[in-house]
């Protein structure tokens, strides 16, 4: 039998071969329903779970899972999701009243099949039909399974009998089995034995947490294909600029959380990454699990967390479907000793049952929940941040010091001592004096007695808001700590864990011995201050009871603040803030509030 108008054509039965669980082919059976305009549609589903699936196929966009126990205890489920062919296909015909039959035969024991497909993304390129052509020539005359065989007889001796009808039907299957199918349909075929009836088939409702770990498509895109569907039926979603439109709603989630904004190297630096890993396991377009791996590669967790947490998310499910609610995982291919199997594991890409690459988060019960019970009345800090900004404190101080020292080192003819060592480069630029050269380090007085770190100025132009509003002043808790002013962005904006929120600085200050500073942004001896940058350099300089300020931050300090520091009788010590490791820093900036000191005995849960 050949083809007829680049369709798979026999009698009056239009065939449509599909990927399992791809998108590209739900919009293709969609696509050609809408144009063949079947008079019935039969699909590959087995007969006894005819009913559980059509219940489910209602329920979309819910998200649904059939289930039954096969006679040797194996669990087996059937997702229902709504970028799957069969469900289209299914979907489609409730839609318009048409007749549907389950043509399959109940298989039980169904072997894994890890036998690699083309990517279904080729199908937006070269056709449908080549696509499943090009496939059949591939593997023209291969077999896989004994059950195989049995399933395309029963499909086609169903089919014959269908086709007397005289009805336009529409038939649905896997790509796979197109070749062995259209060899029964020319010659008669006779009943295969099979089960009619399977008892204990029953309905749930997939948990929403379930719905981020075990769907086949990223549900991203499938939230897009269901809107698309319901807009715009003949338009096919591109997987391209899904992930490029995911990747522009994390980067904005990002920023809104975490402060900070990927560049434009970054995102085209994650894009190639991402396509470069793609084709190394022989697909076209990056799945959900190499685009999270790319965001952790080009940026950090935080941002990683938000791809995926956008990526996963299903605005659908609810949390009380009148029905039993299920839950499952990556982990539960075995539970209680009882092999557990989704249905048919057809053939298609390899997936790999593997964590997703961010560390999980405990959610809210109710959105916003944390946020509303929230009290700033009586906040702390989390003590191991103290310690790292603490220590990172020191570093700075050390490092000012050596710098300084350096600066105060000067170059003189060798006489009678060589002093601090021979320098070389001055030696040699002199050689044809015949001198030698050597270097005197002069002692540097005094010791660092404050540290400022400014990561944004956070100057705002006229009509603009303040990205850091939140300024807070608090005192060590023992003698191991400095008292410290800071500006930031607003406890209980982002929040992580009840009572804990996350916060990022804009600057800080550290001054040490702890408990001598008065709140700075309520003392009006620093009102001159122009931003706060400046405040927080002025109070370094009152309160510090060194030498030495170390001011850490893009620009130098202004000439007020030096006029200020030589009138105490005090130097600054200006470090760019480029020469240190812009990941450090990063780890420095971020920082958690909590909501009482109750809350740090089950902090590290959530941080």
């Amino acid at each position: 039998m050949k083809p007829k108008n680049r369709y798979f054509q026999w009698r009056n039965v239009r065939i449509v071969p599909v990927l399992h669980n791809r998108m590209e082919f739900a919009v293709e059976v969609r696509k050609q329903f809408l144009e063949f305009r079947p008079d019935r549609v039969a699909v590959e589903y087995p007969g006894t779970l005819k009913d559980r699936i059509i219940q489910a196929v209602k329920r979309l966009p819910l998200l649904s899972v059939v289930y039954y126990e096969e006679s040797d205890g194996t669990f087996v489920y059937l997702l229902i999701e709504p970028t799957d062919a069969l469900v289209e296909a299914v979907r489609s015909s409730l839609e318009k009243g048409i007749t549907i039959d389950f043509v399959d035969r109940d298989t039980e024991g169904y072997p894994y099949d890890y036998t690699p497909m083309p990517d279904s993304y080729a199908v937006c390129r070269v056709g449908h039909y080549l696509f499943c052509n090009a496939y059949m020539e591939a593997t023209r005359g291969q077999r896989v399974f004994f059950e195989d065989e049995l399933r395309e007889k029963a499909m086609a001796y169903k089919l014959q009998r269908l086709a007397k009808s005289g009805d336009r039907i529409l038939f649905v299957c896997g790509l796979q089995h197109l070749s062995g199918i259209l060899e029964n349909l020319d010659s008669p075929q006779t009943e295969v034995i099979e089960r009619r009836v399977r008892e204990g088939v029953g309905l749930a409702h997939l948990h929403r947490d379930s719905s981020r770990e075990i769907l086949s498509e990223m549900p991203f895109l499938m939230v897009k294909y269901e809107n698309m569907r319901r807009q715009i039926p003949h338009q096919i979603p591109d997987r391209l600029k899904i992930n490029t439109e995911l990747i522009k709603v994390a980067r904005e989630s990002h920023l809104k959380n975490n402060k900070e904004e990927l560049s434009s190297t970054q995102v085209r630096i994650l894009f190639k990454f991402a396509r470069n890993y793609a084709l190394l396991t022989g697909a076209l377009v990056p799945n959900f699990y190499q685009l999270i791996i790319a965001a952790r590669g080009v940026a950090d967790d935080n941002f990683a967390y938000e791809v995926w947490d956008k990526g996963s998310d299903y605005p659908w499910q609810v949390d009380k479907p009148g029905l039993p609610v299920l839950r499952l995982t990556g982990e539960d291919l075995f539970l209680d000793q009882r092999r557990i199997r989704f249905h048919r594991t057809l053939k298609r890409f390899r997936r790999r049952l593997v964590p997703v690459p961010v560390k999980k988060r405990v959610r809210e019960r109710i959105p916003g929940e944390w946020k509303k019970e929230f009290n700033t009345h009586y906040i702390c800090s989390y003590p191991p941040e103290d310690v790292v900004v603490e220590g990172y404190g020191e570093y700075l101080k050390k490092r000012a010091l050596e710098i300084k020292a350096e600066d105060n080192t000067r170059i003189v003819p060798f006489v009678s001592s060589m002093m601090d060592g021979l320098d070389i480069r001055q030696t040699i630029r002199e050689w044809y004096q015949g001198k030698i050269y050597v270097k005197e380090g002069i002692p540097l007085r005094g010791k660092v007695g404050s540290v400022v770190i400014i990561f944004d100025p956070d100057i705002p132009k006229k009509g603009e808001k303040e990205r850091f509003p939140w300024k807070v002043t608090w005192l060590g808790e023992h003698d191991q700590e400095s008292d410290m002013s800071f500006y930031s962005t607003p406890a209980g904006e982002v929040m992580v864990g009840p009572g804990i929120s996350r916060c990022q600085y804009g600057g800080f200050m550290l001054t040490y011995p702890p408990l001598r500073v008065y709140d700075i942004w309520k003392d009006t001896y620093f009102d001159i201050a122009r931003n706060k940058p400046e405040r927080l350099l002025m109070a370094a300089i009152d309160y510090s009871l060194e030498k030495h300020i170390v001011y850490v931050a893009h620009a130098p300090p202004s000439g007020w603040c030096q006029s200020m520091a030589a009138k105490e009788g005090k130097k600054i010590i200006y470090l760019p803030i480029g020469m240190f490791s812009p990941v450090k820093l990063r780890k420095i900036r971020e920082f958690h509030v909590l909501d009482g000191h109750h809350v740090r005995r089950y902090a590290r849960h959530f941080i």
